[in-house]
């Protein structure tokens, strides 16, 4: 097996390493590929992954490129991890929705779309190639706003394309911990669209016709140690009352978006900020090391800083608090590599395996259109990936889904066609938004400050 990583040289992409190596075996993995268009960056963290794999005697080689046409040539399978106009980008964009009183969050709203205007036609590059010279690859798609770029490439089109996001598992991952039950044992039923989904039951030991099993999502909802060790913390208990479900973390943007307005508005630095600061202390510390001269150290470096990165997660939402860990026990614990490792593995042994993914709706959700890009709970076999049924779902929940859906839609078609027009429309229809003079003033402005990168829209 070939596998590619498109933007190879992310922060993340040696925490991909330890997973590859645990289930080499089965993969019948051969060659890891990471590409990247930044050479100095690539030679950095790639250096690092490859110091990685010799030391825990990977039975596969790591190959570093920066031609995109050998490293997706003949690949099996295609992560894209990519960030054009690199974190900086990021920072525009938060400063601009700041400027004009919104969120600037990278996944939704005003900075999701300016995110999604920069990395959907750079990604549909990417699988128009793949196309080409490796027509039977899956593609799995970690570039934010996951759901969006999702729905753009779908609409352009590329079928062989899912959108991964480990919050997706979130209540499966939080059960597993606060239970200590094994990963394998609990199966959850999510809804929702990406950043925007909601878990309506985690039960034990389903059986292979999905049937059975313990529920035990409803106790866990209302003891207070469960919600104090995981994110639903961040919500307020009405709403936990009254939604009686798990609620993905990004849901607190529309659910206290005054309050989490306030506080990142009164932030000296922003979240994109902290980042280039981080990442640049870490790559100058990674220089100053030499991966490939003292790698130990350099895994030490690694850890420490992306430690700090993940604790300030979202910390305006946890008043300060260090992030709470919600991941599972044991070798569950993969993050986004083993939501896509999960999928590679079922498909190359045609063996069945469930996880959450974004994928096309196909009847799935009662009052989607087919091809809606949705977030929900997939059986993946050696044939792909197979959406579970939702059927009905609340009102409540189904009329936010229909209008940030809505909004995704027209984005998707603004950003495939450079339409002006069709980019005020999603905004304003966006309810962290919803105002045409305010979409026209953020469209003007993200258009100007990503000039170079999203060049000139009618």
């Amino acid at each position: 097996m070939k596998l590619t990583v498109i933007g190879g040289a992310s922060v993340r992409t040696p925490r991909l390493i330890p997973s590859l190596i645990r289930r080499a075996g089965r993969l019948g993995l051969d060659e890891l590929w990471l590409m990247d268009i930044d050479e100095h960056k690539l030679n950095l963290m790639g250096s690092l992954c490859v110091e990685m794999a010799e030391q825990q005697q990977a039975p596969f080689k790591v190959v570093l490129s920066t031609n995109a046409r050998e490293a997706i040539k003949d690949a099996d399978h295609i992560i894209t991890t990519i960030r054009p106009g690199m974190e900086q980008g990021r920072v525009l964009d938060e400063r601009i929705a700041f400027k004009h009183g919104v969120l600037g969050q990278e996944t939704t709203g005003a900075g999701g779309f300016a995110m999604a205007m920069r990395s959907l036609p750079s990604i549909l590059a990417y699988c128009q190639l793949a196309a080409e010279i490796a027509p039977n690859a899956w593609i799995y798609n970690f570039t934010n706003p996951a759901g969006l770029v999702a729905q753009g490439l779908h609409d352009a089109g590329i079928r062989k394309i899912v959108g991964i996001c480990d919050s997706a598992n979130g209540a499966q991952h939080a059960a597993s911990r606060f239970l200590g039950i094994p990963l394998n044992r609990l199966r959850h039923e999510v809804f929702g669209l990406n950043h925007l989904s909601w878990t309506r039951s985690v039960k034990i030991d389903v059986d292979s016709n999905g049937q059975g099993g313990e529920e035990v999502l409803p106790a866990l909802l209302g003891d207070p140690k469960f919600i104090a060790g995981t994110h639903m913390s961040m919500f307020h208990p009405i709403i936990i009352q009254q939604q009686g479900m798990f609620l993905n973390e990004y849901l607190h943007y529309f659910y206290h978006r005054d309050e989490a307005l306030k506080t990142l508005l009164a932030k000296s630095e922003t979240r994109g900020e902290e980042v280039v600061r981080l990442t640049g202390e870490l790559l100058d510390r990674l220089e100053e090391i030499n991966p490939a001269q003292h790698p130990k150290e350099a895994l030490e470096a690694y850890h420490e800083v992306m430690g700090k990165r993940s604790a300030t997660y979202m910390a305006h939402a946890r008043g300060g608090a260090e992030r709470i860990k919600t991941e599972p026990i044991g070798n569950d614990d993969e993050g986004y590599s083993g939501v896509a490792l999960g999928c590679v593995e079922a498909i190359a042994n045609n063996t069945d395996h469930y996880t959450g993914l974004n994928v096309p709706n196909n009847g799935t959700i009662a009052g989607l259109a087919d091809d809606d890009v949705v977030e929900v709970n997939c059986r993946i076999d050696g044939a792909g990936m197979h959406p579970l049924p939702i059927g009905e779902i609340p009102e409540d929940q189904y009329v936010l889904i229909r209008t940030v859906k809505r909004y995704e839609r027209l984005a998707a078609q603004a950003i495939l066609q450079r339409s002006k027009s069709l980019a005020v429309e999603a905004l304003a229809t966006h309810p962290l938004i919803g105002s045409y003079p305010l979409a026209i003033k953020l469209v003007d402005d993200f258009l100007v400050a990503h000039h170079e990168t999203v060049g000139v829209w009618n």
